[in-house]
């Protein structure tokens, strides 16, 4: 921890297969079996999967062809973004009951800066075992939470006694807690970037805390500094309460490959109606619509307009998006197309509040 700042308590609390429990909270039928929320079809992605197909293999981001010939009994459900966002939204008070300071980075998750706490309890270990108390008692859901001194600690603490658990990393603990764990374990070192340490001897904490800023930065270009900090427990990025969202967008992949526009257009007026839904839930609206085609070859193109006007209706959505696809030939088959509205009409909400709660813990601090 940097001296000149004083030690911050942040929770950070992920729900448990958040989509996957909403269902099974207003379908009590399917409590225990295996469920993955998301496409059955060969081109269907996985979004999130229960615990219970989670043993089978079955993860968020899998074909669906896949999840199926690992889990045959898998019970497949199509997503209800409005549902879960309701849910999200109860869930999301509860976190205001202690805290101002809270930032989502999903529906089913978010940082919260409990330093000085709207209930006066000191224990930030405690705060988070009466949200999650209260997340299952009021709402029926699980969550699992992890407290530290910063976010990046604290998001890696929460995956450890997943689910419905929480780990408190105390700041002594966070260096030695650091240094012990697999370098695969540290949240933003991806698949790439951990081969890519392991071929340097890189496979732990302690291996990484070795390695000098100039080594690292040799090697890893402007992310070297901040591997050199985060394993010396040094990440200071303050919870942001107020984060603007810069687009919203769906998309689909198809079942098999298209190459007529108007069966095209067909799974266009099925997105727009979905991202219309997702910005009628987050009251936003928007003025630059951009389609994105990825062709059987896999080659990606996108294809933008900004309008004089805010839309956010469903027909206007659609009206766009048939425009820029009409406006060239297509270059292949299609397999997936997907629409995205930016330039939305909350850039003049309040800047992200960067400041961070403060205060003396010399005469009494408790983790």
């Amino acid at each position: 921890m940097s001296g000149d700042l004083p030690i911050r308590k942040i929770i950070h609390v992920d729900m448990d297969a958040f989509y996957a429990s909403v269902e099974t909270l207003d379908n009590p039928n399917l409590k225990g079996q295996p469920i993955a929320v998301g496409g059955s079809n060969t081109r269907g992605v996985v979004s999130a999967a229960s615990y219970e197909a989670r043993e089978f293999g079955v993860r968020s981001a899998m074909s669906g062809l896949l999840a199926k010939k690992l889990c045959p009994k898998l019970i497949f459900i199509s997503p209800r973004f409005k549902r879960y966002s309701e849910i999200s939204d109860q869930i999301r008070n509860i976190f205001f009951d202690y805290t101002d300071l809270v930032e989502p980075l999903s529906l089913d998750e978010a940082y919260l800066d409990v330093t000085l706490s709207k209930t006066g309890e000191l224990s930030a270990t405690r705060i988070a075992h009466e949200i999650r108390s209260r997340i299952e008692e009021e709402i029926g859901l699980t969550a699992s939470a992890g407290i530290s001194t910063n976010k990046f600690v604290a998001k890696i603490a929460s995956d450890y006694n997943k689910p419905n658990g929480q780990k408190t990393i105390s700041p002594e603990e966070v260096v030695p807690f650091l240094h012990s764990l697999d370098i695969r374990k540290f949240y933003g070192v991806g698949k790439v970037i951990s081969e890519k340490m392991y071929k340097l001897g890189i496979f732990t904490g302690h291996d990484l805390s070795l390695k000098s800023m100039d080594y690292l930065e040799e090697n890893f270009g402007k992310l070297g500094e901040y591997y050199y900090n985060i394993v010396k427990g040094i990440h200071e990025s303050p919870v942001c309460t107020n984060k603007i969202r810069k687009s919203l967008a769906a998309e689909k992949t198809f079942s098999e490959n298209l190459s007529s526009e108007v069966f095209i257009i067909k799974k266009l007026a099925e997105i727009s109606k979905e991202v219309s839904a997702r910005m009628l839930v987050n009251k936003l609206a928007g003025r630059t619509i951009t389609i994105k085609i990825k062709y059987s070859d896999f080659k990606m193109q996108t294809r933008s307009k900004t309008l004089p006007h805010y839309i956010s209706s469903s027909d206007m959505i659609l009206e766009n998006a048939k425009l820029l696809l009409m406006q060239n030939k297509l270059q292949n088959s299609v397999r997936l197309v997907g629409i995205s509205i930016s330039n939305l009409n909350n850039e003049n909400d309040s800047k992200p509040n960067r400041k961070s709660a403060t205060v003396d813990f010399q005469l009494e601090f408790e983790f």
